[in-house]
């Protein structure tokens, strides 16, 4: 090991363990090891149980509920912070209150510019994450961010598929832009639902824009929350003549009864990364594997490379 290049050491926080095994494996490195002590009042408290001094320690923890795994990230931070280590990335594959990103109606916080400071607070020098609700989040933090988006890992299943009369959907007009990415590099027609909420996690009305008659959709979108707007969509579209429908959704949050609206929609399948581990087995759903990109950025981002490349959209 050469003074000027400290070697890298990966951890995980207690519930993104599977994921980071994962990472480690196509990084070249066993996971590093971290203990969790527990007082009987349900507070924790994190040890790494190797030195890390001087070196750059990547964290592993998607910040989905309970707020105990943020909980969890911020106090492995501070620990690495005050054990020395030179480097400290929190990698963090779904970044949770992503969706405060603005204030949408008066007297209400913006979740996600607070999570940005106290993660700097705790001692981050460096964030990794992929596919933000909102690429405006990046802007929050004063350290570098690494935004990944999962379309390097989706393109290639997409196109595996030879799907004819392939067209692109949005279930909503937010994810137009994301919609049109993925269309551009298929070459495919682009479709938008319009969709107008009643309240969060629940639509009014739903119209389409475009045609999707005789053409096989795949559904693009961020994340899977409750499976309202996606079982919504397929259904429309099937109904308006549409060959097949497929979803790609990056983090699969599915709360609620989100499997069963999967389940019991017109979907053929939901294709999701591991971001967020699955709460229980479907045969719609499919997962494919975000931890080869997160090992080969990070090992990119260790030895200074550039990174540009990973960038499809």
């Amino acid at each position: 090991m050469s003074h000027l290049e400290p070697e890298a050491k990966i951890f995980a926080c207690s519930q993104s363990v599977h994921l980071a095994e994962e990472i480690a494996k196509n990084y070249g490195i066993p996971l590093g090891k971290v203990t969790f002590s527990k007082f009987s009042d349900g507070e924790f408290q994190p040890s790494f149980e190797e030195s890390i001094r001087g070196l750059r320690v990547f964290i592993v923890c998607s910040t989905f509920p309970t707020a105990d795994n943020l909980m969890e990230l911020l106090l492995m931070i501070d620990a690495a912070k005050r054990a020395s280590a030179r480097h400290i990335t929190p990698v963090i594959p779904y970044f949770g209150y992503a969706r405060q990103d603005r204030k949408d109606k008066p007297r209400v916080p913006i979740g996600a510019k607070l999570v940005a400071k106290l993660l700097e607070t705790a001692g981050a020098t460096r964030i990794m994450t992929m596919d933000l609700h909102a690429d405006q989040i990046q802007g929050f933090f004063e350290k570098p961010v690494d935004h990944l988006f999962a379309s390097t890992i989706f393109l290639p299943y997409v196109k595996s598929l030879n799907l004819e009369n392939l067209t692109i959907a949005s279930p909503d007009m937010g994810g137009s832009k994301r919609a049109y990415a993925y269309s551009k590099f298929l070459e495919s027609d682009v479709v938008i639902c319009y969709k107008q909420r009643k309240a969060a996690n629940e639509i009014g009305s739903m119209e389409l824009i475009g045609d999707v008659k005789g053409r096989n959709i795949v559904l693009v979108d961020d994340m899977i929350d409750t499976g309202g707007t996606l079982a919504k969509a397929a259904d429309l579209m099937i109904e308006k003549g549409a060959l097949s429908v497929r979803a790609i959704c990056t983090h699969a949050i599915l709360s609620g009864d989100a499997y069963e609206k999967i389940e019991n929609s017109k979907l053929l399948e939901l294709i999701v990364t591991d971001s967020i581990p699955l709460k229980k087995e479907s045969n719609k759903i499919r997962v494919v594997s975000c931890a080869p990109l997160f090992a080969e950025v990070m090992h990119m981002v260790q030895h200074n490379n550039s990174i540009s490349g990973k960038f499809l959209m």
